[in-house]
């Protein structure tokens, strides 16, 4: 990785060393005892979630708040699902509040994509989210448009802190005013639990290429002018597209989205899922195939299969030859299919969607301590 590498929420170029992007954000590499402190979960355990900052205080603590949200910009993803199935794990084993931003207008500033594409995308979205099966009591989803009378004051009060040298260091040159607003709506979301509840511990898990609002974040509290204390961050490498190595996303590469059905999952794996396999049946059995290049399994490291003996039986016949790679991309699609068919079953029983919304939404009494906490509370 070089200097003209380009790690950036909006942009991934170039050869990516994970350890060096630790040296270059100034995160550091989990401990074995912060992984043991952690509700036991593949993500963890692996090593997928392979750094952050302020770990061992969000463990630590009494009260606890998770932020990750997702920008409404296509139909969500097994690379969506991980995170926020992740979440409510912690939010299960470790009573902590859930906060799930959606940044509509993020997707205005940024994409190519009319308000209306937008909309449509997010009622999606929002039925995704329900069906993971969040406590109401314990999660707040956010809107940016909907929740605007909370969302703005708070963006407004911390832009002031935000300094234009300060947003191209970190993410270069915006291409309108929109972009140069947005991470001051960024940092609204990630403070927004300690607005509402006071000073706590939050801990935000994402992808490492986002890193960059949980800094901005970070300086906006370390100015001590609003009573907030800096969101950790639990960073996460990139789970490769079907296609190879890079960066997971709805837009880039192939990928396995929360609606598909069976036969189109099993598609995709067989048509499109790059292997550690070799060219031949008769190579393969003679050399074995590589897990590390293998993306079904990775897939099943990641997230499909929690047993840790299972996962390496699966890896050692792989590796010598007595698993094809075609045998290991049917098991892979399997698992996937299980968890697909709950997850649906779920996201089909929600009728109405704002109703079911609704327990979910910020109430008066917190929006107004989130508006009162930065000045705006009249």
């Amino acid at each position: 990785m070089t200097d003209d590498d380009t790690v950036t929420p909006h942009s991934v170029a170039g050869d990516l060393d994970y350890e060096k992007l630790l040296a270059r954000f100034g995160a550091d590499e989990l401990t074995d005892d912060q992984r043991a402190r952690f509700p036991d979960h593949p993500l963890v355990r692996r090593g997928l979630f392979y750094a952050g900052r302020g770990v061992s205080d969000f463990l630590a603590a009494d009260t606890q708040s998770i932020v990750t949200g997702v920008g409404p910009s296509g139909p969500m993803h097994l690379g969506h699902a991980m995170v926020f199935y992740f979440a409510k794990r912690l939010q299960d084993d470790l009573g902590a509040r859930v906060y799930i931003p959606i940044s509509d207008d993020e997707k205005y500033w940024f994409k190519d994509q009319t308000p209306t594409e937008t909309g449509d995308y997010l009622r999606e979205n929002l039925r995704d989210l329900l069906a993971v099966g969040f406590d109401p009591e314990l999660t707040r989803i956010v809107v940016d448009t909907r929740d605007a009378d909370v969302v703005y004051p708070l963006a407004t009060a911390f832009a002031k802190n935000v300094t234009g040298s300060t947003l191209e260091s970190v993410y270069g040159a915006p291409e309108n005013i929109g972009q140069a607003f947005y991470p001051a709506v960024q940092t609204a979301h990630l403070l927004l639990p300690q607005l509402v509840h006071g000073d706590h511990e939050t801990l935000v898990p994402i992808a490492v290429d986002q890193d960059p609002h949980v800094r901005v974040s970070r300086d906006v509290a370390a100015k001590a002018r609003y009573p907030v204390g800096k969101p950790g961050a639990l960073l996460m490498q990139f789970l490769p597209s079907l296609a190879g190595p890079g960066k997971m996303s709805s837009s880039e590469g192939v990928s396995i989205r929360l609606t598909d059905d069976p036969d189109t999952v099993r598609e995709k794996v067989r048509k499109h899922a790059y292997t550690g396999g070799r060219a031949s049946v008769e190579a393969h059995r003679e050399q074995g195939g590589v897990p590390e290049e293998d993306v079904p399994f990775q897939y099943l490291s990641a997230f499909f299969e929690p047993d840790d003996e299972e996962l390496a039986r699966i890896e050692c016949e792989y590796r010598a030859g007595e698993l094809l790679s075609g045998e290991l991309k049917e098991l892979a699609a399997d698992r996937i299919v299980d968890f697909l068919a709950d997850h649906q079953s779920r996201r089909d029983a929600l009728v109405d969607v704002d109703a079911e919304l609704a327990p979910f939404r910020l109430t008066d009494a917190e929006r107004e301590r989130a508006r009162g906490a930065v000045g705006f509370g009249y």
